[in-house]
């Protein structure tokens, strides 16, 4: 098939450091590729990919400190997909909601996978308006808010084996956290798990311009005697961080739509303790791969049953579920379910 993959530009496809859509369009892309098929990746410059790369920004756009304004840029890259899209077969977008006005006229040909939460103001008003646009959830939680959107399918995140390594024997002797240190994701709520049940706790976290207060007011004046921040960690450090450590603390306090640092962990064959919010149910199996808990108090008593979990059942959980071949044959199915619905309105 022919394949239009268009990621955000925020980051790089694969990012530099934090980055959950722009990771998960590049292993989509790569396997892709991997199976036979041409994919062309709209995406900042400096991606790095086996698809046909069209350039639409010079670089991630977070990173480079002359941008103020993203929105030219994506309205450029919209026209170049615009321009060749009758080259595709399907056109995958990752961007959210921009596009939906613009390629109404191809909605038969276009796919939008949402990567991110859709009980916001004016999301739902925004879906009413585009009924014809045919859309995919990364969990069947994340759909609540738009349950009578036009849903193709839910399709799991994956990613390759080898990007985080399977660890039998960790030797970091921590727990770790990996996320946006923002409130809804629950890094306090992660330091006074690690503090209540004695065990260090290592921090890889992105802070992002709107969260740099809560950092420097509720996090950084707890780091230390145990707690250690590290900051953003790239593509080469995570498989070491993740595999060293005896949990991942996922302690979350919103409708999470994955949670693409559960599977990275489950990949390294790390256990997940986390809160039963968005996603968490589907992606967890409570006794299997992590444990599943809904207050401080039960997290630091559970941390220690978490950790003992068998890491290789873990990682065997992880190919069977997560892995990119699988999501990649996912959206295959439904780039050909495209396919046949036009075969059938033309016919």
């Amino acid at each position: 098939m022919r394949i239009a993959q268009v990621a955000p530009l925020a980051e790089s496809v694969p990012p530099k450091l934090y980055g959950g859509t722009e990771r998960v369009v590049s292993y989509l892309a790569e396997e892709l590729v991997r199976l036979g098929h041409a994919v062309t990746l709209f995406a900042s410059g400096d991606s790095e990919t086996s698809a046909e790369l069209v350039d639409c920004a010079p670089r991630a756009l977070r990173l480079d400190p002359q941008v103020r304004d993203a929105l030219p840029y994506l309205a450029l890259m919209l026209e170049r997909v615009r321009a060749r899209a009758h080259e595709f077969d399907v056109v995958h977008f990752h961007l959210e909601h921009l596009h939906l006005p613009l390629f109404r006229p191809l909605a038969r040909k276009t796919l939008t996978t949402l990567h991110s939460r859709l009980d916001m103001p004016g999301v739902a008003e925004l879906y009413r308006e585009f009924p014809d646009m045919p859309l995919v959830s990364i969990s069947n939680a994340q759909r609540t808010p738009l349950a009578s959107a036009h849903w193709l399918g839910t399709v799991y995140h994956g990613l390759a084996a080898e990007v985080c390594p399977f660890n039998p024997a960790p030797r970091g002797g921590y727990v770790a956290f990996l996320g946006r240190a923002s409130p809804e994701k629950g890094l306090e709520r992660a330091i006074e798990i690690a503090r209540r049940a004695g065990a260090r706790l290592r921090i890889a976290a992105k802070v992002d311009r709107e969260n740099e207060d809560y950092f420097a007011e509720r996090i950084k004046p707890q780091i230390g005697g145990g707690i250690e921040f590290v900051g953003e960690v790239d593509e080469a450090q995570k498989p070491a961080f993740l595999g060293n450590a005896g949990a991942l603390l996922f302690p979350i306090d919103w409708p999470e739509p994955f949670g693409l640092a559960m599977i990275e962990a489950m990949s390294c064959g790390t256990p997940v303790l986390a809160w039963p919010h968005g996603a968490v149910p589907e992606i967890v199996e409570p006794g299997v791969t992590g444990l599943v808990v809904d207050s401080v108090e039960a997290a630091a008593d559970a941390l220690g049953a978490a950790v003992r979990l068998d890491r290789s059942r873990v990682r065997s959980r992880f190919e069977e579920r997560f892995s990119a071949r699988r999501m990649a044959g996912d959206y295959l199915a439904l780039y050909r379910a495209l396919g046949r619905r036009r075969a059938l309105s033309v016919a």
